[in-house]
């Protein structure tokens, strides 16, 4: 009985281990491990053509495979449009010599807490003195843990997103209400992670680009012991919307969580225009 015994204890040590490894990746997920920089870096920063700062430092979940394709996307936009491309992970960026220099603040599906709290004000100064502002997918989830990132660039609670049919296809629309300034496509299947959020971000004013039929996809986002996630935003699902935010411009889209989402040509398009827009560029 003894190797009876020994098997079950073997069992159970790898149970608690699979059940502290499934902890840590949702505790990773939802709230972050965070790390900080503050040393600035070394960098010229160009005041003759359109300063971007892509920033794809992660501290929760990391789409890697997204980040490297939209790093790949935006070089390659750089160079056809002579725009000035600071690609960094290091937050020491966010620094009151630097920051201001840049045009726009890409946040290439970066999630956690990745900021001070100093370089948190830097960043709401920078937005409200006229700076621009893109985030991609990840950018919008719930791990961020500031208020005013979630209520005034992002301006819609993240809730969950689907788990069972984790990728979905799903007819992108143009909304009927976007500014005659989008030259962007005015539909196209995409398939991607669709995120659901407590509430449209049109309830906050901002001005909804791309919608889907949300009763076209599963958004259950249930899982093990969660229940109530059973739930998405109706026919008019939100994933790509665009606001003023003081003297600045912030734009995001809940797209993007893998490099063949990034890669669709009508989503770079549209992440061109995106950059115009909020950078001030066109």
């Amino acid at each position: 009985m003894k190797w009876f015994k020994r098997i079950l204890i073997a069992f159970g040590i790898l149970l608690l281990l699979a059940i502290i490894g499934i902890g840590l990746f949702v505790y990773k997920a939802q709230h972050g491990f965070a790390t900080y920089e503050t040393d600035p870096p070394d960098v010229e920063i160009p005041n003759d053509k359109p300063a971007i700062l892509l920033f794809s430092k992660t501290t929760a979940f990391r789409h890697g495979e997204a980040i490297d394709a939209a790093k790949a996307i935006i070089d390659s936009l750089s160079k056809t449009h002579n725009w000035y491309v600071y690609d960094t992970e290091k937050a020491g960026i966010f620094n009151e010599d630097q920051l201001h220099k840049f045009d726009l603040v890409i946040w290439n599906n970066s999630t956690g807490p990745v900021l001070t709290e100093n370089q948190r004000e830097l960043f709401q100064s920078y937005i409200a003195n006229g700076g621009g502002y893109l985030g991609i997918h990840g950018a919008g989830d719930f791990s961020h843990k500031w208020a005013w990132y979630t209520n005034n660039l992002i301006s819609a609670d993240f809730s969950h997103h689907p788990i069972k049919k984790h990728i979905q296809p799903a007819t992108v629309y143009l909304s009927e209400d976007a500014d005659s300034i989008w030259q962007t496509p005015p539909l196209w299947m995409h398939n991607d992670e669709w995120y659901v959020f407590h509430e449209s971000p049109a309830s906050k004013n901002a001005r909804v680009l791309y919608w889907i039929d949300g009763t076209s996809i599963d958004p259950s986002g249930n899982l093990l012991f969660i229940s109530d996630k059973d739930f998405g935003m109706g026919k008019n699902h939100p994933v790509s919307w665009y606001q003023d935010v003081g003297k600045g411009r912030s734009f995001y889209t809940s797209m993007g969580h893998n490099a063949p989402a990034i890669q669709n040509k009508n989503f770079v398009q549209m992440l061109k225009g995106a950059i115009d827009w909020a950078g001030k560029i066109e």
